[in-house]
């Protein structure tokens, strides 16, 4: 079975929860950033981490990394990716990029050469090129240039971890449902549940504490009805 290298980000203060909700899935080699967390595992593991994950916010899988001093360089290291292995031609893609302490300092440049070598490896071997949709993509891809080193991820969570899929309409300033569940853990709630106590929310708004609460005592998996995630790209 291939191994393979991932990132779960995550708001601060919620590591250590994403950490444990690694390891009950299987993850290994953890390693914590400010971030998220850095770990290997399965393509399986991945997919449970987006499956199973309460408190995480997405989960990247990391595609290559290789040094990127200066755009030709940058551009050469994406082309070697072998993208459509990835994803077919008719997909949308967006790329966001970050960049610290490195040559290139422009994150929307870094973006927009990743996304030349992508479509111009398309355009030669299939004659076809996809397109690029900010709003709602398809694929999503993670560009990290630290120290003139890039590395490429691959967004298997589709929109963020948080939206679970089971909320039509919303309130003003809602709870984040992955900070919920962060808080409930910390709160000591499975415990609770399963000694058969109660939960009182007289203040609960959308109900978001009280939803996740109840997916917790029923260990039902809080990306099961999510849509847009790599669990529903076939």
């Amino acid at each position: 079975m291939e191994l393979c290298s991932f990132f779960a980000s995550a708001a601060k203060g919620v590591i250590a929860a994403v950490a444990d909700e690694l390891r009950a899935i299987g993850a290994t080699d953890l390693k914590e950033y400010v971030a998220g967390i850095a770990f290997n595992g399965s393509l399986e593991t991945g997919y449970r981490a987006c499956l199973w994950s309460r408190t995480a916010s997405r989960i990247l899988l990391q595609l290559a990394q290789f040094p990127a001093p200066d755009e030709a360089a940058l551009y050469r290291g994406i082309q070697r990716i072998d993208w459509p292995t990835h994803f077919s031609v008719d997909k949308t893609l967006a790329i966001d990029a970050n960049t610290r302490s490195s040559k290139l300092n422009h994150s929307r440049f870094i973006a927009q050469k990743t996304k030349d070598a992508i479509v111009d490896q398309f355009s030669e071997r299939l004659g076809q090129r996809p397109y690029v949709d900010l709003e709602n993509p398809d694929i999503r891809l993670n560009v990290f240039l630290v120290h003139d080193v890039a590395t490429v991820y691959l967004d298997l969570s589709g929109p963020s971890l948080h939206r679970r899929g089971y909320r039509d309409d919303t309130v003003a300033a809602p709870l984040k449902q992955n900070l919920a569940a962060a808080i409930l853990l910390r709160a000591g709630w499975p415990d609770i549940a399963r000694a058969g106590g109660a939960l009182v929310d007289p203040m609960c708004g959308s109900g978001t504490f009280l939803i996740e609460a109840a997916w917790m005592a029923m260990d039902q998996a809080p990306g099961l009805y999510r849509k847009g995630s790599a669990l529903r790209r076939g």
